[in-house]
């Protein structure tokens, strides 16, 4: 049993800090201050990425722009549908948000 109460001990300061880091990269996305994410808040920090890499400001990532000089050109449009999807799949209460557990749990 005092073994048990220990680890418990020994957790409790673990589970803080875990929240801790969801908090504050949810923070990092929610740019209304609400505590929670939206869609178009998900897609916009994300879509951060996208404008970094697109050299040419263009819209579109080209054989150049993506690392390793492979894959297809894509379009901000289909990379903003794909955070859409991605989205969708992390909503897992289907309520329109994330919160900072959902925003941080891996992907399904």
């Amino acid at each position: 049993m005092r073994q048990l109460l220990i680890g418990a001990a020994l957790l409790l300061p673990l589970v803080a800090l875990a929240q801790d880091s969801r908090t504050a990269y949810l923070q990092m996305f929610d740019s209304n201050g609400d505590g929670r994410v939206s869609e178009a808040e998900y897609v916009s920090y994300m879509s951060q990425g996208f404008a970094r890499i697109d050299v040419n400001h263009d819209g579109v990532l080209e054989v150049n722009e993506l690392p390793g000089d492979r894959g297809r050109p894509i379009t901000l449009k289909a990379y903003q549908d794909n955070l859409r999807r991605q989205f969708r799949k992390l909503d897992r209460h289907h309520h329109g948000y994330l919160n900072a557990r959902e925003l941080t749990a891996p992907p399904r």
